[in-house]
């Protein structure tokens, strides 16, 4: 058994020769990055989806029409499923997971993504972790960038390394622990009152997070502690739940509470804070009070070549889902009267 198994693609020019994994200039770049990291190479097995080299390094040439696909795998590329002549390739693998048993399975790139998780979007996979549902089920797999990737995009380097050093943390296990969260949601006026003497009044400091569209603020949270949150929602200004409050006056009374916990010298800490704040006083007339931390500016300072919205820094910081892909998106269709 072994901590972490890297799974590629497929093998290249030199993986052909030698017949292992990620030797040549992807592999080397590989093991720079896993020292980076704080991950030794010798450390962990490597082996690939394909141990064999397609036709003109083009993954696309083991792929044919969905009649010809393997049963139960979706499209690899775009219309284009894996041949059942490789399904071969596919029991290889599964066989080698499960003698090597590992903790972790980083999925490094597409085609890894795929055969573990039926997905290849890496762009929205990578530095969260997954189960497998594919090849082999139920293995703890954490997607990002392939080296090639990032010989054709060095910018996507900083990123795998920070994937790689999350490895390292999540291969102490092979379960796949989430964070509890309790989350007030749709709070009534009664709620707030309740909620700022359970926990607002007697916090150390405060998360405070606003969303906003075109010029209002639709929503506002508050989190006293990493475990416990409220989103108060502020829909008078939009057609869709205008009337969640019952009245103007409770709206009122609402926008005082957000002001009067706004108003305290208790730390406050902010994601892109300087957007936040800005807009609370434009919007709202409310000035902060007690500004401290800024998350993203703290991560630029730790980070500097690598992105910094709150996605990005949960992928990268906590064991969440990625919550952005989780939520309902609607699709509006307009019509002609």
């Amino acid at each position: 058994m072994t901590d972490i198994l890297l799974l590629g693609e497929a093998w290249g020019e030199v993986e052909e020769r030698e017949r292992t994994a990620f030797v040549g200039p992807t592999g080397h770049l590989l093991n720079q990055m896993l020292v980076t990291a704080g991950l030794r190479r010798i450390d962990c097995f490597a082996t690939n989806v394909f141990n064999l080299r397609p036709p003109g390094n083009k993954i696309e040439a083991l792929c044919g029409e969905k009649s010809e696909g393997i049963e139960g795998y979706p499209a690899l590329t775009k219309g284009g499923y894996v041949r059942r002549e490789f399904e071969k390739e596919l029991n290889r693998l599964g066989d080698e997971i499960l003698r090597c048993n590992p903790n972790l399975i980083v999925a490094l790139g597409n085609t890894a993504a795929w055969a573990m998780l039926g997905k290849t979007t890496m762009k929205n996979l990578r530095g969260t972790v997954h189960e497998s549902t594919l090849t082999v089920k139920g293995y703890k797999v954490l997607p990002t960038y392939h080296p090639a990737a990032i010989f054709r995009q060095y910018s996507l380097k900083p990123t795998t390394i920070l994937d790689l050093s999350k490895a390292k943390r999540e291969a102490d296990s092979p379960l796949i622990h989430r964070p509890e969260r309790c989350i007030w949601i749709e709070p009534s006026l009664e709620d707030l009152y309740e909620f700022d003497r359970l926990y607002l009044q007697s916090c150390e400091r405060i998360a405070v997070d606003i969303e906003t569209y075109r010029d209002c603020i639709t929503c506002i949270g508050f989190a006293p502690r990493e475990d416990i949150a409220i989103v108060i929602p502020f829909p008078g200004f939009q057609r869709a739940r205008a009337d969640y409050w019952p009245s103007l006056a409770t709206q009122h009374r609402v926008y005082n509470f957000i002001k009067e916990v706004l108003s305290r010298p208790v730390p406050k800490i902010f994601q892109n804070g300087l957007y936040d704040v800005a807009f609370l006083l434009r919007a709202w007339g409310i000035g902060v009070k007690g500004i401290g931390h800024d998350t993203m500016l703290l991560h630029h300072a730790l980070q500097p070549e690598s992105l910094k919205s709150l996605g990005y820094l949960g992928s990268i910081y906590t064991s969440e889902r990625p919550w952005k892909q989780m939520r309902e998106r609607v699709k509006t269709i307009k019509r002609e009267d």
